[in-house]
């Protein structure tokens, strides 16, 4: 009897698809609706008519077989979502909160039901609920112009609802915290305050985070600063004053047309798109006073008073890798586009030699303009720019030194790490590895 019944239902539900198919809805309907007499929670049958009900404009009875669907079967994302829509075009927003929360017990990350959920919350006035709900949607959407057109309108007007109201936050906030900022903010907090109102911009949307990315060797615990003190570097005062012999060092070596590569040199076989303009190209340009950890002899022997200035700088001892320092040419119109060092052990120093109007360089959210004779040091591992906009050449003595919160153990311990590898290498390559 049993099977007899499934064997019916089955023959049934054929005939419906065959008429739905040649579209004879209203005979589809009726052998559907006898399916539902014989099977009361078939979902297909009630999925099909449900449908049916929506497009002839019968809310209630779509909402029932809604009802009906998820109650047989919450499991499905779908039915809750039509559900909501439902219970929207009824008016009922306690019934569409409900089918809301059931489409997001199945996926909490699913996008219509967040922006369904925040178009609620912000129709009922919940300002709270619809800043989470409104964040939930920034944080899985993918961008704008990838989703159905007919999706875009709802995520763009969450999105902007989310972005008013951290401004209206920030705003609050910085007004606010204002007075506190004011007490506290002597000489000795200076950095814990950037440190906080940097921490506080993140936050609300004003900056972006951008933690060290290294490409090959990331060292735990190691504070992610883009631009660090410059007091915390006094040896950098000698390099600061030798300005002018540096710069003197460099025109000779460019009136000469002598020992200048590219500072992008790959292979063409490399998976490195960002570099497709400037690889082996001399818009950007080094002059390589120690390169991979040696003195390159013939550049070093023409500038002995850059070289006498390097030994006295914290240079990190990684053989075949660092200590590395160059004259760094970037030629008018000329982007170094967005990318990260190798390694947080060691930082970058800059002392700008020429500097033409209209250039900038950017570390994470911190965009700064070279000052000839100043010097900075920063975490190449965090995400960095440059670009010289203007008619003339911009020029950096560019090296690299120890990050300073290294103990000396730590630097001996990388010493010997960069010289293990090394003999694995050779190893491997004796072997034929």
């Amino acid at each position: 009897m049993q099977q007899a019944h499934i064997e019916q239902i089955a023959a049934l539900e054929r005939e419906a698809l065959q008429a739905g198919s040649r579209g004879d809805g209203r005979r589809a309907a009726q052998l559907w609706e006898s399916i539902l007499a014989r099977a009361p929670g078939h979902a297909r049958a009630l999925r099909a008519l449900s449908h049916q009900a929506f497009q002839a404009g019968d809310l209630a009875r779509a909402r029932a077989l809604f009802e009906r669907l998820v109650a047989a079967d919450g499991r499905e994302l779908q039915p809750w979502l039509n559900l909501a829509v439902v219970c929207l075009a009824m008016g009922d927003e306690a019934a569409e909160e409900a089918a809301i929360r059931g489409a997001l017990t199945v996926d909490p990350y699913d996008l219509v039901a967040l922006v369904l959920r925040s178009r609620l919350c912000i129709r009922q006035g919940r300002r709270q609920e619809a800043a989470s709900a409104c964040a939930a949607v920034a944080a899985v959407s993918p961008p704008l112009d990838s989703l159905a057109p007919d999706l875009q309108p709802a995520v763009r007007e969450a999105l902007a609802w989310h972005q008013e109201h951290l401004h209206s936050f920030g705003g609050f906030l910085d007004d606010f915290l204002a007075p506190c900022l004011r007490e506290l903010g002597g000489e000795e907090g200076k950095r814990e305050l950037q440190r906080f109102r940097d921490s506080l911009d993140v936050m609300l949307g004003r900056k972006r985070r951008y933690d060290p990315q290294p490409q090959f060797f990331h060292y735990q615990g190691l504070a992610p600063v883009t631009f660090f003190e410059r007091e915390d570097f006094p040896w950098l005062d000698a390099f600061e004053a030798s300005t002018e012999v540096v710069r003197a060092e460099f025109l000779a070596v460019l009136a000469q047309e002598q020992g200048f590569t590219p500072y992008i040199d790959y292979s063409e076989d490399q998976p490195l798109a960002q570099w497709a303009e400037l690889n082996k190209s001399l818009n950007w340009s080094a002059f390589r006073l120690i390169d991979n950890g040696a003195p390159v002899e013939a550049n070093a022997a023409r500038c002995p008073r850059t070289m006498d200035l390097l030994a006295g700088a914290p240079q990190p001892d990684q053989p075949g890798r660092t200590p590395s320092a160059m004259f760094s040419v970037l030629k008018p119109h000329t982007r170094i586009p967005p990318h990260t060092g190798v390694s947080n052990v060691r930082l970058v120093t800059h002392l700008p030699l020429i500097v033409p109007p209209g250039c900038g360089f950017r570390v994470g959210n911190d965009t700064r303009a070279w000052e000839v004779g100043k010097a900075w040091v920063f975490d190449d591992t965090i995400e960095h720019e440059a670009w010289n906009d203007s008619e003339a050449l911009r020029v950096v003595l560019i090296f690299d030194i120890w990050h300073p919160q290294l103990s000396r153990a730590e630097r001996a311990l990388i010493t010997a790490m960069s010289a293990g590898m090394n003999a694995f290498s050779q190893g491997a390559d004796g072997y034929g590895l």
